[in-house]
C-alpha cells in the first residue's frame, strides 16, 4: 500500500510540476521602475543575499514573484537538485526547508531566513521603492 500511495505522488508531482512553473511564467507581476542609480544601488544590496529554493514549491514560486515585483537580482540556489545548495543550506540554516534566504551582513555574520511571507517582509521593508503622494 506504501508503494501505491508512494507512485501516486510521485506522479501527481509530475503532472502539477510543469503547470505550475508556467503559471509562475505567466502570473509573473512586472519589476518596479526605477531610476539607472537607483537599481544599481538595490543591486548592490542584494548581492549579500541568496535564496535556498524548489522549483515548483509553491511558497518558493510566492517569493520569486515577489523578488521579480521588486525587481530584485539576487541569486537563486536550487536546494532540491543541487546536492551542494543542499548541504549548505542544512549545514548553515540547520535544516532543509524553503524557502530561506541567506544573509550575509557586513562583518561576516549569516542569517538564515524561513517562511515565505517572514523573507516578503523583510525583501519589502529594504527594497520597496518610497510611494509618491
Amino acid at each position: 500500500m506504501k508503494m501505491v500511495i508512494r507512485y501516486f505522488f510521485r506522479t501527481l508531482r509530475l503532472i502539477l510540476t510543469p503547470v505550475m512553473l508556467i503559471s509562475e511564467k505567466l502570473s509573473t507581476p512586472k519589476s518596479v521602475a526605477r531610476s539607472p542609480e537607483d537599481q544599481a544601488k538595490v543591486d548592490q544590496a542584494t548581492s549579500q543575499l541568496a535564496l535556498y529554493h524548489f522549483s515548483a514549491c509553491p511558497f518558493c514560486i510566492k517569493v520569486r514573484k515577489e523578488m521579480a515585483r521588486l525587481g530584485l537580482n539576487l541569486e537563486t540556489r536550487d536546494a532540491q537538485h543541487n546536492t551542494d545548495h543542499r548541504a549548505a543550506l542544512e549545514a548553515g540554516g540547520g535544516r532543509i526547508k524553503v524557502p530561506c534566504l541567506l544573509i550575509q551582513k557586513g562583518n561576516g555574520e549569516q542569517e538564515w531566513l524561513y517562511e515565505s511571507n517572514a523573507i516578503k517582509g523583510w525583501l519589502q521593508s529594504r527594497f520597496e521603492p518610497a510611494k509618491t503622494a
